[in-house]
């Protein structure tokens, strides 16, 4: 048994602890029910439970979400109609969301799903300074698809490089655990 300020109470029995709750206008919780014997603390649950939600609302926050966006092309596309939708998909792997790349045959155009293709790899090498081919060109019935991922931006590689450093940085100013600490002088008086 816990109490409400983190203090060990012993073991007790279940009506015992109960009241020591209830004296306190707080919940008593089992934290650890296959404990031997089980664990219990006396907490306002109903705060507990609001505090549990903040937090993950505040890592939410800070969470990117990635969509895949999705730009569809046809086997007759026109140069003006393809640098138009290429611009979309270096637009959303700007925005750091996935773009899926997808052609469409109908009737006859199955017989010319070479010409699809080869769209699609125009696309993947125009757009490759940009993005990572996460899957190739594959086929899937009437539509043929590629899926690309941006690449991490120059500024991210940059945050990473430095993280490392000062991780290194940190490591090597550390004392060693054998070094005995070092002493520090008291003035005369």
């Amino acid at each position: 048994m816990i109490d409400d300020e983190g203090e060990q109470l012993g073991i007790m029995p279940p009506f015992e602890a109960i009241r020591k709750a209830r004296e306190k206008n707080l919940d008593l919780v089992e934290i650890s029910p296959t404990a031997q014997p089980p664990v219990c603390r006396i907490m306002d649950y109903g705060k507990y439970l609001y505090q549990q939600e903040k937090k993950e609302r505040e890592a939410k926050k800070h969470q990117k979400t990635i969509t895949v966006k999705e730009v569809k092309f046809r086997i007759n596309v026109d140069d003006h109609d393809y640098e138009t939708k290429k611009n979309h998909v270096l637009r959303f792997l700007d925005e750091g969301d996935k773009v899926k790349a997808t052609i469409f045959f109908r009737g006859r155009e199955m017989t010319r799903t070479g010409l699809g293709r080869q769209i699609l790899e125009r696309l993947i090498k125009d757009v490759e300074p940009h993005s990572i081919v996460e899957f190739r060109p594959r086929q899937e019935g009437n539509t043929l698809h590629a899926i690309l991922a941006p690449k991490k931006s120059d500024k991210e590689r940059e945050k990473e490089r430095q993280k490392e450093e000062r991780q290194k940085a940190a490591a090597q100013s550390a004392p060693s655990p054998s070094e005995p600490p070092a002493q520090v002088a008291k003035p005369a008086s």
